[in-house]
């Protein structure tokens, strides 16, 4: 018996292992369907094929996906694929979507072979969503208002939708507008026939811009018990994260099955008692407008952020209440106008500082002119002089002129001229060299002061400008240039005061482009 099972297994083996020898010498493959664009397929369409390889049944091929699964796809070991895309992998914007797959196929030797197929999602647009609708309950004499809630009535895509009553359907003087908003007043026949039997409205609800319908269908009965009033927030957010000195503008509508005289008290509670009432601005009865501001100081060290909840709750006659919580997340901010105001104020006190140092070298410079054209005059009057004594020696007496104040005396058999009225002393006692190098320099500081003061102006005239590091580099720089060398020898005084005022105007006349702040961009 042992012996035949050898025989057998040795016969098989003759027959059998030249075919697979002959497919080892091929390379493996993957198959896919031969239709053309079998990989393109739509949002919501199910594709299903079976994945081939070229290796024969006994060599046990297995199949698997190597990247590129995404949720919803199935795929087994031998091949078999299904996948129904959802909905959100295309938009009506970006219509098409491209999955990357790559599938892999390996045989029982180890071999395998791999091959990236891109699936095209192709977006289908959906009608828009009519689910069931709450009763529309009504009260006689009163304006009845229905809002259709966009939890409710909505497009799955996020497209825009607007709502197109049907005529034959409204009842007469109701009015249903694009942006869902049913609104009647009953006439006493209309409430006492509504009392007997419910109304039930159709209409048509639009998605944009591709026009697809739904027909939706609202119940109209009269009420028979006292609702609770519905509050609805414009925007619908209930989470909101500014920054200090950024206003924040939520809008109220109040609304009450009973009709809205019913309501009687809309009012809010909040985490933070900065927030004060007043921020509530009553427009209507039933709409009102919360506004706030948070101040600059809101935010107080060492906190990043403040949150504040704020719950609004309206209530009817009965006491029925309704109520929505908000909450607001407050970031610390620099204030930016008290730092522009700071910048400004380093701009302008420089350049007050620059302006009243051009004034007193201003007055430097008329009193070096004044001295020099005394001591240029002084000098030819002493040539004059020691020219015409030069020669005269030996005068004992001394000759007193009373008319001019002239003295003349001999020392040392030398002739020496003193003069009285007729010049200062401090004036013939000072060189004419001295002066001219002092009205220099006084002149040439100031126009270096001048040229440097519009300069600076001129850059920094803007409060953008100074909110740049560049700033209190060059207002140092600036400030430095202001040193004067030589101030012993100016013999500027240390105590001048500036007859003028700093205004604005004043400081503008020196330097041309410097901007005030209420003119400054």
């Amino acid at each position: 018996m042992t012996n035949f099972r050898v025989l057998a297994f040795l016969l098989l083996g003759w027959f059998v292992g030249p075919a697979c020898w002959a497919q080892d010498s091929k390379t493996i493959q993957l198959l896919f369907p031969q239709q053309t664009d079998w990989q393109n397929i739509a949002e919501g369409q199910t594709l299903r094929f079976d994945l081939k390889s070229n290796c024969p049944p006994a060599d046990s091929a297995t199949f698997s996906i190597e990247q590129g699964i995404v949720e919803g796809m199935s795929f087994d070991s031998l091949g078999h694929f299904s996948w129904t895309p959802s909905y959100d992998l295309a938009d009506r914007i970006k219509t098409v979507r491209v999955i990357p797959v790559i599938f892999q196929v390996r045989n029982r030797r180890g071999e395998s072979a791999t091959q990236l197929i891109e699936f095209k999602v192709q977006h289908v647009n959906r009608p828009p969503v009519v689910e069931d609708l709450p009763t529309f309950y009504v009260r006689f004499q009163t304006q009845n208002v229905y809002k259709f809630d966009a939890k409710q009535v909505y497009d799955a895509d996020g497209d825009p939708i607007v709502f197109i009553p049907i005529p034959d359907q409204m009842p007469e003087g109701s009015k249903l507008t694009a942006q869902g908003e049913l609104t009647w007043t009953l006439s006493r026949n209309q409430f006492n026939t509504l009392r007997g039997k419910p109304l039930y409205v159709e209409f048509w609800v639009e998605d944009q811009p591709t026009k697809a319908r739904t027909k939706g269908r609202l119940k109209i009965d009269v009420t028979q018990m006292d609702l609770p009033p519905v509050i609805s927030i414009v925007p619908k957010d209930t989470q909101y994260r500014i920054r200090e000195n950024a206003a924040i503008n939520l809008k109220f509508y109040l609304s009450d099955p009973n009709g809205d005289d019913d309501i009687s008290t809309f009012d809010f509670l909040s985490t933070n008692q900065a927030i004060t009432k007043a921020a509530l601005v009553k427009n209507t009865n039933n709409q009102y407008e919360f506004i706030w501001t948070p101040g600059y100081d809101f935010v107080r060290d060492p906190y990043d952020t403040v949150r504040v909840d704020l719950t609004f709750f309206v209530l009817d006659k009965a006491q029925n209440r309704d109520e929505q919580t908000i909450h607001i997340t407050v970031s610390n901010t620099v204030n930016e106008e008290a730092k522009d105001r700071y910048t400004y104020a380093l701009y302008r006190q420089v350049l007050v500082q620059a302006w009243n140092l051009v004034e007193q070298l201003d007055e430097k410079e008329g009193e070096l002119k004044r001295d020099y054209k005394r001591a240029k005059g002084g000098k030819r009057n002493r040539s004059m002089a020691n020219a015409s004594l030069g020669a005269v020696t030996g005068i004992s007496p001394t000759i007193k002129d009373p008319g001019n104040q002239r003295l003349i005396s001999a020392i040392g058999g030398t002739a020496v001229l003193t003069m009285g009225t007729l010049e200062a002393t401090e004036v013939i006692g000072k060189s004419m060299k001295d002066l001219l190098d002092r009205y220099n320099y006084v002149l040439g500081k100031k126009t270096e002061l001048q040229n440097k003061g519009d300069v600076f102006a001129r850059e920094f005239a803007l409060k953008s400008t100074r909110r740049t590091g560049d700033f209190i580099k060059k207002l140092d720089d600036f400030r430095n240039s202001m040193n004067l060398s030589g101030l012993v020898a100016l013999e500027l005084d240390a105590n001048w005061q500036n007859k003028k005022e700093a205004t604005d105007k004043a400081i503008k006349r020196t330097f041309k482009d410097f901007t005030p702040l209420e003119e400054a961009q």
